[in-house]
């Protein structure tokens, strides 16, 4: 027997399905807690932007190794995130650790050479700068003056004194504040290889409710750009840092470790390689070893800056070609925005940016011409 309830009870429980819109003082509200709770988010994780994003960048890149690390490694998901943590610690932080215990060894050496500079004074002029024209004659005086005087020249070198302090001082704590983000940066890229399917397939829901279709296949060409370009920038830095250490070695300079270091530090900078080995190869030929000095500028042009021409176009080429302009801007400014990881982030991020803007224009002159 089928009873039919109160007309009252029916109208009651109709009243209560029916959803009530949310006035507009319930969106502005809403919306005020939601800035609010991204505000706070972006205040918490602000000091941990930078190795993030570095860590963000360094799983995209190195994310084909992983997969393969994966299977090798029968699916563990945490195994092979370690693997691969191991291996970007090793890359990324040995490095500094040799350099680290280089100047160590060479810092008597170091201070002994300095002593022995500032008693005996510096040499006096070579005889091609006083042929220089215009102003060879005077520059000839003045370093000649210099050498034969060593109050005056304790006296110029007391004023930079200072300056060059709070340099080494800043250039020390950027440093140091790089490695810490480098290594935190690892360690978050260990969570995200091992959570790195779950990540991977939300940004891909994400994309699709934001933009559609076009939102994944952006998604898609930021990722390929980040790989293309780092491994560009970074790869070819690591390589013409290792060459150019084996260079140095190679002619006997005690600290070919710190020049390697710093050749793959000045890497990403247009023209950054030479500032490294060009006066090394002069020191080499004003110290009397002619022959060790010419074989480091000939080793820096044919073996140093030709990899620079060659490989990074080759690599950079999969992904995105940067324009010079964006090159220059991304180093420096990240240098000033990230500090010393900015170097390699700055290029980074500008050639997302350049990629998907070129991606999207491209796409909506193909929508106008249908």
């Amino acid at each position: 027997m089928h009873l039919k309830g109160h007309p009252e009870e029916a109208a009651q429980r109709e009243a209560r399905s029916v959803v009530e819109a949310p006035s507009r003082i319930d969106q502005i509200l809403t919306l005020a807690v939601l800035a609010m709770l991204i505000g706070g988010c972006y205040l918490v994780l602000q000091p941990f932007l930078t190795a993030l994003v570095w860590a963000a960048i360094l799983c995209t890149t190195t994310w084909p190794l992983y997969v393969r690390l994966h299977v090798r490694l029968g699916g563990r998901d945490a195994l092979a995130a370690l693997a691969m943590v191991l291996v970007l610690a090793l890359l990324m932080l040995a490095p500094f650790v040799v350099v680290g215990a280089t100047i160590a060894d060479n810092a008597e050496r170091v201070v002994a050479w300095v002593r022995a500079a500032l008693a005996g004074g510096p040499p006096e002029a070579p005889p091609w700068i006083a042929s220089l024209p215009w102003i060879g004659a005077t520059i000839a005086a003045y370093w000649n003056g210099m050498a034969h005087d060593t109050a005056q020249m304790l006296a110029v070198l007391s004023q930079y004194l200072d300056p060059l302090r709070k340099f080494a001082v800043a250039s020390g704590a950027s440093v140091v504040g790089a490695l810490l983000q480098l290594a935190l940066s690892i360690f978050i890229a260990w969570f995200m290889f091992r959570d790195g399917y779950a990540i991977a397939e939300r940004l891909q829901v994400a994309a699709r409710r934001i933009a559609g279709e076009r939102g994944a296949h952006l998604a898609t060409v930021a990722t390929l750009t980040v790989r293309g370009v780092v491994l560009g920038i970074l790869g070819t830095a690591l390589v013409q840092g290792v060459v150019a250490a084996i260079g140095f070695w190679i002619a006997g300079i005690a600290a070919a470790p710190l020049l390697g270091l710093l050749t793959f530090v000045l890497s990403p900078v247009p023209v950054g390689p030479p500032l490294v080995w060009a006066p090394a190869g002069l020191w080499l030929i004003n110290s009397g070893e002619t022959a060790w000095g010419i074989f480091v500028l000939l080793w820096g042009v044919f073996a140093v800056s030709t990899i620079d021409n060659v490989i990074k176009p080759l690599i950079i080429s999969r992904g995105a070609v940067l324009p010079f302009l964006l090159v220059l801007l991304g180093v420096l400014g990240g240098a000033i925005a990230f500090g010393a990881i900015g170097v390699f982030l700055g290029p980074v991020l500008l050639a997302v940016g350049y990629a998907l803007i070129a991606e999207w224009a491209e796409l909506r002159s193909v929508e106008r011409e249908k």
